[in-house]
């Protein structure tokens, strides 16, 4: 559940409407999962999307998905849904600093994830190599960042949704060069916290986590 004056979750409250993989909606469910909440997949097919053949690209307002459903009130743009659950469960920190200090890192973090998507949609193969090689130094400023914060977490004193956004963010760099962590002993113990959460290890033990692939291959 949420902390302070956070809203409490309700059986199906939310609604998450994605293509069927893990993509940029992983990090909701990271989130959600911690809070306690339970949420109803609306899956979408990818070809039937891309064929104009899904009623609900009309209406997206940008015409992208994901679509998060909170009851009645309807959001796209997954950045914005992160945003939103942060100030509704009390995860964007303790002050406006800490808050801006959040937003910072969820960008590095944006800016890491558009690099390995370009990897994963664009170069494949024949660019792996060259983006394990240049890793370390992508990985470097959240080694940083959680070196100076001694609670363990990316910024503050209690869990944020950075660092939901980091874990899921590490996640799909362990997939792709398993020994990533090795040189960055800060990464691996916040990644082992992380894990640890009871919630948030329930759901990584599940089948639904385990059964959704990072992306359609």
């Amino acid at each position: 559940m949420g902390h302070g004056a956070a809203s409490k979750c309700t059986v199906s409250q939310y609604t998450i409407t994605y293509f069927p993989f893990r993509g940029r909606t992983e990090t909701l469910r990271f989130l959600l999962a911690d809070q306690g909440c339970e949420w109803k997949e609306d899956v979408v097919s990818f070809q039937d999307w891309h064929a104009g053949k899904v009623e609900l690209k009309q209406k997206a307002i940008f015409g992208q998905i994901p679509m998060f459903a909170d009851g009645d009130f309807i959001l796209f743009q997954s950045k914005a849904i992160f945003r939103y659950l942060g100030r509704k469960y009390d995860l964007y920190g303790k002050n406006n600093k800490e808050a801006a200090l959040i937003d910072m890192a969820c960008d590095g973090v944006e800016d890491l994830r558009e690099k390995l998507f370009r990897l994963f949609v664009y170069e494949g193969e024949t660019g792996r190599a060259k983006y394990i090689e240049q890793l370390p130094s992508k990985l470097r400023p959240f080694e940083q960042l959680l070196s100076q914060n001694s609670s363990g977490f990316i910024i503050g004193s209690k869990v944020s949704f950075a660092d939901y956004n980091l874990l899921e963010i590490l996640h799909h760099h362990l997939y792709i060069a398993r020994d990533c962590l090795n040189n960055f002993p800060h990464l691996k113990a916040f990644k082992e916290k992380m894990e640890s959460r009871p919630k948030l290890k329930a759901y990584l033990q599940s089948k639904d986590y385990k059964n959704r692939p990072f992306l359609l291959t």
